[in-house]
């Protein structure tokens, strides 16, 4: 059963809800709120007062949102004003028609499915949903699909193939459901067939970070041509809790784990993991919902455009090449050179055992199973492409 959006009202500003480091941000605006109060019962005129405060306002938001520290980004990307997936849809994809079901098991409304309209271009649209309001987000598990979730976006994707639509995901979720029926039901084999199948569906795929994008949830629709982030969203293997309540023993570590997770969009565009980083209203999204809308259509539309003009099996030779470079990684020299004398103090055995490392008693040859045959037969090739 579907639920119906129920209409939750935003105000423009987004300060309703303040951050920790938003707070001095929120007291100017209150005081401009007061000043334009007692402007508006025609005590005095105070309209340079209120003036000097926006530009203060609009000087202290820019030198605030230029030097977010990795952990105040995911605050951000996690702000309860921040819109939604269901937003989005309200805002900027027309004619929508959502498609529901797996085909295998049921409806997971954490992800939503169907065809509509985006910068002129025909697509079908897959992403996660957390929800508006509290009944919203207990519906749709705050964003974390379980793998009927995966299976149903497959279903969909393979319904555009057939269609040759192009496929656009949106990205926000922290993971996939980490419940025991998940487990049960398959989760990592339906992320695992995803990522698969998504490497090689024959139509253009556009993936979008709009908020959290974390572990494996994020990957089960996250491969294709071009992938973008949100100037204030993250994207991870892990949540930076997960990650300190594994290293460090505890959850209040989160805000070192997040600096070493190198999750922002500017760590990951150096790093080539992304490709584009969309910029957001001063601010943050939650402030201006309507220009993080237009900024997500005119890169859509603008990408889709690009991409339809090149050949299909050149798209999926590109697609396969970007997968297999995102494991590459490089060592500094200081670390090189540990490395080296650590290998050379643990490699102290006599020339002879050297030379017969590798040999069998008999004197043959003995193949090491770590390394991959040349051969070009069918199973070295597929140990290649897995």
């Amino acid at each position: 059963m579907s639920i119906e959006p129920e209409i939750r009202p935003a105000p423009p500003t987004g300060l309703d809800i303040t951050l920790e480091f938003e707070r001095p941000l929120a007291r100017i605006e209150r005081e401009i709120a007061e000043l334009e109060a007692a402007q508006d019962e025609g005590k005095r005129d105070l309209s340079s007062d209120i003036r000097e405060l926006r530009n203060t306002l609009e000087s202290l938001t820019r030198r605030t949102y230029a030097k977010l520290t990795p952990w105040e980004t995911v605050l951000v990307a996690r702000h309860p004003r921040r819109p939604v997936l269901q937003d989005y849809l309200d805002g900027c994809v027309r004619d929508f028609c959502e498609l529901h079901g797996d085909r295998c098991f049921g409806d997971d409304q954490a992800i939503i499915t169907g065809f509509g309209r985006i910068g002129g271009q025909k697509v079908m649209l897959v992403g996660h949903d957390k929800g508006r309001t509290t009944k919203e987000k207990i519906a749709r598990h705050f964003g974390c699909a379980h793998p009927e979730g995966y299976r149903k976006a497959l279903h969909k994707m393979r319904l555009a193939e057939k269609f040759r639509l192009p496929v656009v995901c949106v990205i926000d979720t922290q993971g996939a459901f980490p419940g025991d029926k998940a487990e049960e039901r398959g989760i990592a084999q339906a992320i695992a067939v995803n990522m698969m199948e998504m490497s090689r569906l024959r139509v253009p795929i556009v993936c979008v970070v709009i908020g959290e994008g974390g572990s494996g949830g994020a990957l089960g629709i996250g491969v294709g041509d071009r992938l973008a982030m949100f100037e204030h969203s993250y994207y991870s293997v892990i949540t930076p809790e997960g990650c300190a309540a594994i290293l460090y023993k505890s959850a209040e570590r989160a805000n070192v784990a997040a600096k070493s997770l190198k999750l922002t969009a500017k760590d990951l565009k150096r790093l080539n993991i992304i490709d584009e980083i969309l910029p957001e209203p001063m601010g943050g999204g939650h402030r201006n919902p309507s220009a993080l809308f237009a900024v997500f259509e005119r890169f859509v539309g603008d990408t889709l455009r690009e991409l339809k003009r090149v050949r299909i099996d050149t798209l999926l030779k590109r697609r396969y090449e970007r997968l297999r470079n995102l494991g590459s990684f490089f060592e500094s020299p200081s670390a090189r050179k540990a490395a080296g004398r650590s290998r050379t103090r643990s490699g102290n055995g006599s020339v002879a055992s050297q030379a017969n490392k590798g040999k069998a008693s008999n004197g043959k040859k003995i193949d090491n199973p770590a390394q991959p045959r040349s051969s070009g037969s069918k199973t070295g090739e597929a140990a290649t492409t897995r």
